[in-house]
């Protein structure tokens, strides 16, 4: 029979070196010592190879990955386990103690090591232009021959809001909201990417009406390309989606305008038409501000419906696209001039 030894140390070993005298002369863990990262103080955002991004991690889990980064076990370890504690002896150092445990050969293997996080403060490209107050295009928010309301102004800015949201979670850093600035005649949105004011300008006309249109000026030069700042129009229409406006002797519901015609819902006999724009018809309120009110009782063609202020019956006309019926809710618009209740469904 021929048994095979090591040469080292002499032990038995089926060919060349033993187990634990090739654990010994393998190099199998690895630590940097040292690991310097760049982040912004305004946001917490990274610099990596030499671009920065936007960090979901938690401060702790960041480090921690960083200390990672730093180890380096030899391809042969297997049932590789890595555990790691950090502390902060300053604002600025994280140190992390790092323990890994392991096979190799088929032996168990465990080490620590020690590894330095520097923290290098730099404000990032995005922070930078919003401290500095660069915006690549303005929105102005204005409706024709009226000032916008609440309503109109606090769903402009919450567009803005969302959309901004919405591509800086699709990576676009760029995508901010400089500011929003409110005046007599409408809502100013100053934006710092052009992408950013295409979204938000058709996000408003979808949901508002209107229309816009684009109003670029060249501003200079940046590294032989010329720079535009581009001015968005939005022009909301006369009324508002939902509006109820006197047309003629009948009350109709704005249900939308484009391109110069009006989509009315006729609240008389309940049916919808389309009529080209008109500005000069007397608007009574909209029906998202519509009060619920009890309907009393029906008499034919007729129903009382209780004031939804003085809480006295007022008769109205029962037409009968409104399905009303004696303890049924109908809401209900007030035209003051006449002096009239509206109901609108």
């Amino acid at each position: 029979m021929r048994e095979s030894f090591c040469p080292k140390c002499g032990a038995p070993s089926e060919e060349g070196l033993c187990p634990r005298c090739m654990v010994d002369a393998t190099e199998w863990l690895v630590c940097e010592s040292r690991v310097t990262q760049v982040v912004c103080p305004s946001c917490g955002s990274v610099k990596q190879a030499g671009a920065w991004t936007d960090v979901e991690q938690d401060p702790a889990d960041l480090s921690a990955a960083l200390a990672m980064s730093a180890v380096h076990v030899h391809e042969d370890v297997t049932d590789l386990a890595i555990a790691i504690e950090t502390r902060e002896p300053s604002p600025n150092r994280t140190v992390a103690a790092v323990s890994v445990r392991g096979t190799l050969y088929g032996l168990s293997v465990e080490d620590t090591c020690r590894v330095e996080i520097a923290w290098k403060k730099e404000q990032c490209d995005r922070c930078s232009r919003y401290s500095g107050g660069y915006y690549e295009a303005v929105l102005q928010v204005r409706a024709a021959d009226r000032k916008p309301d609440i309503y109109e102004l606090e769903k402009a800015a919450g567009i803005a809001e969302a959309s901004e949201a919405e591509l800086q979670a699709s990576g676009d850093r760029f995508a901010f909201v400089l500011k929003v600035d409110e005046h007599r005649d409408g809502l100013d949105i100053f934006v710092g990417s052009q992408h950013l004011a295409d979204l938000v300008s058709r996000g408003i006309v979808q949901e508002l009406g209107g229309k816009y249109s684009t109003h670029p000026k060249l501003v200079g030069e940046r590294d032989g390309r010329k720079l535009y700042r581009v001015t968005y129009a939005i022009r909301l229409p006369c009324y508002q989606k939902g509006d109820v406006v006197l047309m003629g002797k009948r009350y109709c519901e704005i249900r939308d305008m484009e391109k110069n015609q009006m989509r009315i819902f006729d609240l008389k006999d309940g049916t919808m038409r389309t009529v080209r724009e008109d500005c000069g018809n007397r608007p009574i309120g909209n029906v998202r501000d519509a009060a619920n009110c009890l309907c009393a009782y029906i008499d034919g063609p007729v129903a009382g419906i209780l004031d939804p202020e003085t809480f006295s019956t007022r008769e109205v006309a029962a037409y009968p696209w409104l399905h009303l019926a004696e303890g049924s809710y109908v809401r209900v618009l007030k035209d003051a001039e006449r002096d009239r209740l509206v109901p609108v469904g």
